[in-house]
């Protein structure tokens, strides 16, 4: 074992996990700890994201080194899935930013992080504690920022207890680096409580996207557990299409509600959306794919699709119409594919490369014709036209797959990831996997 026995898990998230050849197996995500009436509590294991953003169980007993920003382990990896135990905690997840109180009297605090270090047994125990101070308001109402110092697991109480409110500042530093599907992820395995903590703390447009990765259920009870007017400040950050199936799982009375508190602009745009059937192209297609105006010159539409906003599958193409600009258009002229923009000169107008012999539907077309068309085609997005030829969204190919998945798609083992996972990771062979759990 390397030198170091004592490791802040803060810190440790996002580490990189590698085995004894020297090949890169996944990151740290959380560490699973065990939280006892007396005692310290004990670590058992690390929680790390392997290829295919499995998160999988590696026990500290097959850890043999945790030192200059990395974890090696023995290379005995079990594949499957991790899934959290009843008597479990995560500690990222679950015991940053939680209240504890001192046992001399003196307040309560954050905890802001904390130290699992290896005993002589070989057990690791969460021994000491990083918190601020809570303060109180001076005379003048402000509230100073508390002291940050280590403190004994022994000289605080409330670690174990059940958290009235916990903020999530911690976390969500540990998770800054994670994308909105990947983030989207951890909130799905905590529990109803945290996961509205920590989705309250995300900023609108970060808890937009993460939603919008989130199965239906988790959704809902995320977006009632806000605020009316920040639920709506959020939808507006969303997708229309997005917002707008997720309006759909709503009560009538609620998403009426919601419809009301947002701008008219962009409630303009889900009503729309809202009043065509689920499966049909008006329902899948989003109204803001990127749209220009013949004269527009190729430099000019390679700087809109780099636009951060623009999910890859619309950034693929822009769909080209007379004024006005926005849907539903003017009429619809044609599209031109990413890959042309590049070949031709920057200051090209769009007009002169068009590619007008594209496939359309209508927006009452159903789902399994929209899905011929873009496999038959090979393309990313498809354009939705009304009768007099207006642009009025374009569908893209991954609202197409979230509507065809089952809708536990994200829940689901695939045996053949697990089988391609083996294969990338030599551990992976070595350790068989149990249906039982996730324990080796």
């Amino acid at each position: 074992m390397s030198a170091t026995t004592r490791v802040f898990v803060a810190r440790l998230a996002g580490t990189a996990v590698f085995d004894p050849l020297g090949d890169q197996v996944g990151r740290v995500r959380d560490v699973v700890v065990l939280l006892r009436p007396k005692g310290a509590p004990r670590a058992v294991g690390l929680v790390v994201e392997v290829p295919g953003r499995r998160r999988v169980f590696l026990p500290l007993t097959r850890v043999t080194s945790i030192d200059a920003g990395q974890v090696i382990s023995t290379g005995l990896v079990n594949m499957r899935r991790f899934e959290q135990r009843a008597m479990e905690t995560l500690a990222v997840s679950e015991l940053l930013d939680r209240t504890v109180q001192f046992v001399d009297g003196s307040g309560s605090a954050t905890v802001e992080d904390l130290s699992i270090e290896k005993q002589r047994t070989g057990d690791w125990l969460v021994n000491q504690l990083f918190v601020r101070r809570h303060t109180t308001p001076n005379a003048l109402g402000i509230r100073r920022r508390g002291d940050a110092f280590v403190v004994e697991i022994g000289a605080v109480t409330g670690l174990a207890g059940t958290p009235e409110t916990q903020g999530a500042a911690r976390l969500l530093a540990a998770y800054d680096d994670l994308k909105p599907a990947d983030l989207a992820d951890v909130l799905h395995d905590l529990g109803d409580t945290r996961r509205l903590e920590v989705a309250t703390a995300l900023d609108n447009e970060r808890l937009a996207d993460v939603l919008e990765e989130l199965p239906e259920d988790d959704q809902v009870a995320i977006l009632s557990g806000l605020d009316t007017d920040r639920a709506a400040d959020v939808l507006e950050a969303m997708q229309p299409d997005d917002a707008a199936d997720l309006l759909h799982e709503l009560p009538q009375e609620q998403a009426a509600e919601l419809l009301e508190l947002m701008e008219p602009e962009e409630a303009r745009d889900v009503r729309r959306l809202l009043a065509y059937g689920e499966d049909t192209a008006g329902g899948l297609m989003t109204t803001e794919p990127v749209i220009l105006g013949p004269e527009t010159t190729i430099a000019t539409a390679l700087a809109q699709i780099r636009r951060k906003d623009v999910p890859p599958a619309l950034a693929a193409m822009v769909f080209v119409v007379r004024p006005p600009l926005e849907t539903p258009t003017g009429r619809f002229l044609g599209i031109v594919h990413f890959q042309k923009l590049l070949r031709e000169p920057p200051h090209v107008s769009v007009g002169s490369v068009l590619d007008s012999d594209i496939e359309w539907v209508r927006p009452d077309a159903p789902l399994g014709r929209v899905t011929r068309l873009l496999a038959a085609y090979d393309l990313l997005a498809l354009p939705v036209l009304d009768d007099e030829k207006r642009l009025l969204g374009a569908i893209s190919v991954d609202d197409v797959l979230d509507h065809m998945l089952p809708d536990d798609w994200r829940e689901t083992d695939d045996e053949s990831e697990e089988t391609s996972l083996g294969t990338q990771t030599p551990a992976s062979s070595a350790f068989p996997v149990r249906r039982g759990g996730h324990r080796g």
